[in-house]
């Protein structure tokens, strides 16, 4: 299978060069996604709503890709605040809990402060 790659429209992807998602063979890699809303370019607030919006966007990116959560294999998530793990914790167990993946959290300072979460995502179709 040819290699395919994937946009959101996200003005970032364009300025930086990269796609949301690249497909390869089975394999899916979705680049670390934030809580933009990229049809409004706005971002809440909330980390909650931010997570909750990550997982919307790679969802989106998945599905172009012809699969889902589902199929999640690996996730890293980065988070701008330690003390808001336990917050978003039960977002990744809605959105993934069927999967299961492996998963690799870490603080780190996120490119614009607004963002209080980022999240990539490896899946493989089945």
């Amino acid at each position: 299978m040819a290699r395919k790659l994937i946009s959101s429209g996200s003005s970032f992807e364009a300025v930086a060069g990269y796609s949301r998602a690249v497909v390869d063979g089975d394999w899916v890699f979705v680049s670390g996604t934030t809580g933009f809303d990229y049809r409004t370019m706005t971002i809440d607030d909330d980390v909650v709503v931010q997570a909750g919006q990550c997982f919307r966007n790679i969802a989106a990116a998945l599905r172009e890709a012809g699969c889902s959560l589902d199929d999640a294999v690996r996730v890293r998530a980065f988070l701008a605040r330690r003390d808001d793990f336990a917050r978003v914790a039960p977002v990744f167990g809605e959105y993934l809990g069927r999967a299961r993946p492996a998963n690799t959290t870490v603080v780190a300072e996120l490119i614009d402060p607004r963002m209080k979460i980022e999240i990539e995502v490896t899946a493989r179709r089945r």
